[in-house]
């Protein structure tokens, strides 16, 4: 029998695959047919296709990790608020996300991003 994984055991496993960068892991949290958003409604990618292309190259940034600052739950609904360590086209720096995850029968239905501010590391 399938264990039956909480909303937010669903976010928190989607949030360790992709620090640990275990692109194959982290899609297995989404639904075959999940949406992902700029928030409020700017569609980025549908589907597992789209969602891992979008991803992958996310995926080969060598200081990418997402550290997460606050947790809010209500039912089926998971708001995670994070700041994530990017290779940016400029180099190397911090942006803040909001993010906010559907999760029906343990699978992430939807993600709609909400991008803060985001910051460069000092030249070295």
């Amino acid at each position: 029998m399938k264990e039956k994984l909480t909303p937010e055991a669903v976010v928190q496993r989607q949030l360790d695959s992709y620090n640990s960068k275990n692109l194959e892991a982290w899609l297995a949290t989404y639904a075959e047919d999940a949406k992902q958003f700029e928030h409020p409604g700017k569609l980025l990618a549908s589907g597992h296709a789209e969602i891992r292309a979008r991803a992958a190259a996310r995926f080969r940034e060598p200081n990418l990790h997402a550290k997460l600052m606050q947790r809010s739950v209500m039912g089926h609904i998971v708001i995670d608020h994070e700041t994530v360590s990017r290779t940016f086209p400029e180099g190397p720096g911090r942006i803040e996300l909001v993010c906010i995850y559907e999760v029906r029968e343990g699978k992430i239905q939807t993600a709609s991003f909400i991008n803060g501010a985001k910051s460069l590391d000092a030249s070295r």
